[in-house]
């Protein structure tokens, strides 16, 4: 009874734990394609029976991007109908056919090793199916562990669910690079307007193998969190919502205590005496709000350079692109360790706006420097400062604000509207950097690199104004204060 009265916090970080794996696989599953791509590229490149071109490609590459769209914004509908933990379960369920479906796309149907166009069809579904699972779990995985984390730590440990997504980019980073070992990956050029593989049979295991078993190795994790999830209990405010107080009261005691319990309790039962209100309940604003903080995430551009890393460092002529990938990775993992351990004494806005401003000042360092060996570091610099820059602050503090800023009655609505937004602003940064970042005004200059990376810095500079004039700050805030900010 001792630690039921006092609460128990190895309790409360192990079920944190099992929920933020859902995180890793987010990461893992969206950055797989960052080193599978050229050899699946090439593969299709292969077919008799269409031409794989760099629009086939584009599409293939964002696919899983269509399922983002589709797991968020049925996210909210799952999360009140299913609850948090089962629609976790269905998200680990998915990934996990993804992974054996994308390493294998030919099982039945097709012939193993013979590309075609049913063949990237079928490829593509799959890999949309794992979409589908990593929308579910961006949405739900901090909505779960905002609802079960006391109101003074909430912000930390939602803040690991963001270490955990940059964890599972830099495992499949490592993945990758440990799976292409002393294999070369395949050069693609354009020869006469079509492309051509220059020396396929130096990468001929690349482009047969490799990128198989780097979506295969997406399938060990996903099948431990979907087995692992199970054994973590539901949220007490959802239980509360659904009529079983008595086991939200027993979760919230092993957590908090006993004392601390009751009086949540109490809270959490006079924000949900209404299952449902409408959407706009708390006025336009809060909903405004939410939904802006997704675009301005994406729209800073961070995912143009997490998905094509490899591509970018190597037109910037570095010896080992993957090397350099895997250097930003841990960059990327020491910086979000920075907000997860100062999220709490600095707030959520001061971290937002230093992050929008570093990320800003990065952005246009590349953009000057880009494509002059002369300045390839400070190119590299500026890289290292825009992506570090954003896993300080809009990585990790975007999701803890979206757990948070929503009341109880319309969380589940909302998050999955703000999330899908985030989910198409990432696809629409994706599909467009490729083209944007390839714009010529004469043969041969770098207007692209310019304008593109000139144009993310403006963004950095519009959101940090955003942040200051529009976002409130949730510090140390319970989730049943929310309800009471918006209605004023």
């Amino acid at each position: 009874m001792k630690q039921t009265m006092k609460g128990n916090s190895g309790y409360l970080f192990s079920i944190v734990l099992v929920a933020v794996l859902g995180g890793l696989l987010f990461g893992y599953d969206t950055a797989v394609i960052s080193g599978a791509e050229k050899g699946l590229q090439a593969f299709f490149m292969g077919a008799s029976d269409f031409t794989y071109t760099d629009g086939w490609h584009g599409f293939t590459c964002a696919s899983a991007l269509i399922g983002c769209i589709i797991g968020s914004a049925i996210s909210g509908m799952l999360a009140t109908r299913l609850g948090r933990k089962r629609s976790l379960i269905l998200a680990g369920v998915l990934f996990f056919l993804s992974a054996l479906g994308s390493m294998y796309p030919e099982f039945i149907f097709f012939q193993q090793g013979h590309p075609s166009l049913s063949l990237l069809v079928v490829f593509n579904i799959y890999r949309i199916i794992g979409g589908i699972g990593v929308g579910l779990a961006s949405a739900i995985c901090p909505m779960y562990i905002g609802e079960v984390s006391p109101s003074h730590i909430r912000g930390m440990l939602v803040s690991w669910n963001q270490f955990a997504i940059i964890f599972g980019q830099l495992v499949v980073y490592f993945v990758n690079f440990l799976i292409l070992g002393s294999h070369a990956n395949p050069v693609i050029e354009m020869i006469n307007g079509v492309n051509a593989i220059v020396n396929p049979e130096a990468a001929s295991w690349t482009i047969a193998t490799g990128w198989r078993y780097m979506f295969g190795s997406e399938a060990l994790p996903a099948g431990l969190f979907a087995l692992l999830i199970c054994f973590v209990p539901e949220t007490p405010r959802y239980l509360v919502m659904i009529g079983q107080e008595s086991k939200a009261l027993y979760v919230l005691q092993r957590i908090n205590g006993v004392k601390a319990a009751a009086e949540i309790i109490e809270s959490i039962k006079s924000t949900v005496t209404e299952k449902t209100e409408k959407l706009f309940a708390y006025g336009f604003l809060c909903i405004f709000v939410g939904i802006m903080l997704s675009v301005f995430q994406q729209a800073i551009g961070i995912n143009a350079v997490l998905y094509y890393a490899p591509r970018i460092f190597g037109d910037m002529g570095m010896d080992n692109p993957m090397v350099q990938t895997v250097i930003m990775g841990i960059v990327n993992i020491s910086f979000t360790l920075i907000a997860v351990f100062t999220v709490e004494k600095l707030g959520r806005k001061p971290l937002l706006i230093i992050g929008s401003i570093g990320m800003g000042v990065g952005a246009i360092m590349v953009a000057i420097t880009f494509g002059n060996n002369d300045f390839r570091m400070i190119t590299m610099l500026g890289i290292m400062l825009y992506s570090a820059s954003f896993m300080m602050s809009w990585g990790p503090i975007c999701w803890v604000l979206i757990a948070e800023i929503f009341p109880n009655t319309i969380r589940g609505k909302a998050v999955a509207i703000a999330v899908a937004f985030q989910w198409i602003f990432n696809w629409i940064v994706s599909s467009t950097f490729v083209p944007m970042f390839n714009m010529h005004l004469v043969e041969g200059d770098h207007f692209g690199h310019w304008f593109t990376y000139g144009l993310y810095g403006a963004i950095c500079i519009l959101a940090a104004l955003f942040v200051w004039r529009m976002v409130p700050e949730t510090k140390g805030k319970t989730l049943e204060d929310m309800s009471r900010l918006w209605r004023k």
